[in-house]
C-alpha cells in the first residue's frame, strides 16, 4: 500500500478502533482485581504454562461446518443487548446473517441470552473477546482463571456452536494487547492457556477464531506471524480489513495478507470484520466482496454495519441485497 493509505488506515483506528469499548459493549469491562506484578512471577508461571500446554487435550466436539461461501455474519451496533438491531438488518439487506458478532470487554459474561436468539434465527454468535484494562501476562500466567473457567462453563452449558476469539487484530499498533504493545510471545502463550483452561473443562462447542489485522507495513501493521498461536489452538483464521477508495480490491486489500497466513496454516478463513466506506463506491464494493470470497476459497465474511461503513444509501442496499440473494441464498 502507499503511504497516504496507510494514513487513511491508520486514522480510522486512531478514531473508532479506541472506542472499541463504548462502541461496541453495552457494560463497561469490569476490573477484575487479580494480577501478577512482579515479573519474576510471569516468567515462573509461564515456563509452568509452557510445560502444561504439552499435555493440553486434543480438540474435540463436533466442528462447524467449513464449506466456502457457506458464511455472511453481522455486526449492529445495540448488541448484545438486544437482537433487533441484527432482525432491522435482515429486513433492510434481505439475507439473513447465519454469523451474528459482538465484541466483549475483559471481565463481561456470556451473553448467553443473545446467542439464543441468534440460534433461534438461525444464526451462530461470534464473541470478540478483547483483553481491556488487564495485563496478558497476567491471564498467560493464570490470574483469571477464576473468571475464564466461569466464562468456559457458561459457554459449555451453551446448547449450540460458538465461534470465540480472544485479543482480534494484535498485529496493530492500537490495543494494548497489540503490536508495540505486548510482546507476541506474551499474547501466544495467554491465547494457549485460555485454548487449554477451555478444553480441561470440557468445553466443546467452541471454534477459536485468530483474528488479525491486514498486513500495512507502512502504517504499522505487521506480518502476523510472530502471533500465531498453532494449528492445534486455532480453527479457523480471521481477518479484518476496510474498503476506503474505489481504486482499491478485494485481491489488493486482503491478498497479501491470505499469502502471509498461508504461509502459517490451512485452516479456512473468515473475513471476520469488513465495510466499504460511501466514498469508496459502496455498491461496487459490496460485489467485489462477494466475488473475492469466492474467489479465493473462503468461509464468508462479516458485515461491520456502523459508523462509517453502515449500508444507508438505496443502491449499496439493493447491491448487498442482490448478491446476498445470487452467492449467498437464505
Amino acid at each position: 500500500m502507499t503511504g497516504r493509505t496507510s494514513r487513511t488506515m491508520s486514522g480510522r483506528y486512531a478514531g473508532a478502533r479506541r472506542r472499541v469499548g463504548p462502541l461496541r459493549g453495552q457494560r463497561r469491562p469490569v476490573r477484575l482485581a487479580a494480577q501478577i506484578a512482579a515479573a519474576g512471577v510471569v516468567v515462573a508461571a509461564m515456563a509452568g504454562i509452557a510445560l502444561a500446554l504439552l499435555d493440553a487435550p486434543a480438540p474435540q466436539g463436533e466442528a462447524l461446518p467449513a464449506t466456502p461461501g457457506s458464511y455472511l455474519g453481522v455486526y449492529v451496533r445495540g448488541v448484545p443487548a438486544s437482537y433487533a438491531p441484527v432482525d432491522a438488518f435482515t429486513a433492510a439487506a434481505g439475507v439473513t446473517p447465519n454469523l451474528a458478532i459482538y465484541y466483549s470487554g475483559w471481565g463481561e459474561q456470556f451473553y448467553g441470552s443473545f446467542a439464543r436468539q441468534a440460534a433461534g434465527h438461525g444464526a451462530v454468535p461470534v464473541v470478540q473477546i478483547n483483553p481491556t484494562h488487564v495485563s496478558v501476562a497476567a491471564i498467560a500466567g493464570g490470574g483469571y482463571d477464576r473468571y475464564l473457567t466461569k466464562y468456559a462453563a457458561a459457554v459449555r452449558s451453551y446448547p449450540g456452536p460458538v465461534i470465540l476469539s480472544f485479543g482480534h487484530e494484535m498485529n496493530g499498533w492500537w490495543s494494548s494487547w497489540g503490536y508495540r504493545h505486548t510482546s507476541p510471545a506474551v499474547f501466544v502463550a495467554a491465547w494457549r492457556h485460555i485454548v487449554t483452561l477451555f478444553r480441561h473443562q470440557k468445553v466443546h462447542n467452541v471454534t477459536w477464531l485468530w483474528t488479525i489485522n491486514i498486513i500495512d507495513r507502512r502504517g504499522g501493521i505487521a506480518s502476523p506471524g510472530p502471533w500465531w498461536p498453532g494449528s492445534r489452538y486455532v480453527t479457523w483464521v480471521g481477518i479484518d480489513g476496510y474498503y476506503y477508495k474505489p481504486s482499491w480490491t478485494f485481491a489488493s486489500l486482503f491478498g497479501p495478507t491470505i499469502k502471509a497466513v498461508r504461509a502459517l496454516t490451512r485452516e479456512p478463513i473468515l473475513i471476520a470484520e469488513t465495510g466499504a466506506v460511501p466514498a469508496a463506491g459502496q455498491p461496487a464494493k459490496i460485489a467485489n466482496l462477494f466475488g473475492g470470497i469466492r474467489a479465493y476459497g473462503l468461509l464468508g465474511f462479516v458485515w461491520f454495519d456502523a459508523k462509517d461503513w453502515r449500508l444507508t444509501s438505496r443502491a449499496a442496499i439493493a447491491a448487498f441485497r442482490q448478491q446476498a440473494v445470487q452467492h449467498h441464498p437464505s
